[in-house]
């Protein structure tokens, strides 16, 4: 720690950091107490620097594109929150190879790619989420999921020291990564598909979109599956099974639509999710001897009452 980091920590406060920034506001859940900081990421050497001066200046970070798959403390995040969002989102093509930055949404992913009869991502236009957070977690759907298509990754480690990750050293699992084992940022990803035909993919997302509208509760606030899928079961099913939809704590609830989600029905704190989550988690281990184990990322938990 020098005057110069403290310097220039002190400049990036003045000039580019929002102070006490509610995150619920930028959660698909909407809860989420206040970033102590918040860089609205523009490049990369931005992200570098803050990384790197909160690391020697022992400020805890956290790093977010669409806060999909986010549940965040009421009491807030005591750090630093960098934000990937539409000043970190751009992309190109060349050939059956996509580029796209980590702010990239991956339903304009799959379009982006789709209007090049470019095919293999027409799963990922429905996931609420950025590039940077499906290639961290392995997002996937309808049978696709990132690790098919990624060739490599750019990264930066805890330090904001670059790196490429190609596929294989991704270490990609079942809604894992090595980027989750070592607090890697996403950067961006090269992607390589296969030859399609626009109207072909674009009506395979449009069934893909009915298919969901029809089984999930889009209507309301949520983090997508709250829990991951155990081997051999699913969540949703085991969850039911029990009887616990429309369960309900303060506003959180089991969807009665797909119990597989918990949604906000408009005034829930993440205080809510917690508890209902716990109760969930018990009354199926109870019944199925399964611990449900969340899909969703919990950040700061608190114990449940």
């Amino acid at each position: 720690m020098t005057r110069e980091d403290r310097a220039a920590w002190q400049a990036l406060c003045q000039d580019r950091f929002e102070a006490q920034a509610p995150l619920s506001r930028f959660t698909t859940i909407k809860t989420g107490g206040p970033a102590a900081w918040l860089l609205d990421a523009r490049d990369e050497e931005e992200i570098a620097q803050a990384l790197g001066l909160a690391r020697r200046l022992g400020i805890p970070t956290l790093v977010m594109g669409c806060g999909s798959n986010l549940l965040i403390s009421d009491a807030g995040f005591d750090g630093l929150v960098i934000h990937l969002g539409e000043h970190f989102a751009r992309m190109s093509a060349v050939g059956n190879r996509v580029r796209a930055q980590a702010g990239v949404t991956l339903k304009a992913l799959a379009y982006f790619a789709a209007d090049r009869d470019l095919a293999g991502l027409t799963f990922a236009a429905g996931i609420p989420g950025s590039l940077g957070g499906g290639a961290y977690m392995n997002a996937g759907a309808f049978g696709g999921e990132m690790a098919q298509v990624i060739t490599f990754l750019d990264c930066l480690d805890p330090s904001g020291k670059r790196l490429t990750v190609s596929v294989s050293q991704a270490q990609y699992g079942y809604r894992h990564s090595r980027m989750m084992e070592e607090g890697l940022v996403v950067l961006g990803a090269e992607m390589r598909l296969a030859p399609g035909h626009k109207e072909d993919l674009y009506q395979q997302m449009r069934e893909y979109q009915e298919c969901r509208r029809e089984k999930q509760p889009l209507t309301y606030p949520s983090a997508g599956s709250f829990f991951k899928r155990p081997a051999g079961l699913f969540a949703g099913a085991l969850i039911e099974q029990a009887g616990l939809k429309g369960l309900t704590v303060g506003g959180a609830q089991v969807s009665e639509k797909h119990a597989g989600f918990l949604i906000n029905t408009g005034e829930a704190t993440t205080a809510d999710f917690l508890a209902l989550k716990a109760q969930v988690q018990q009354r199926v281990q109870e019944q199925f001897g399964v611990m449900l184990e969340p899909e969703v990322r919990i950040i700061d938990e608190s114990p449940a009452p």
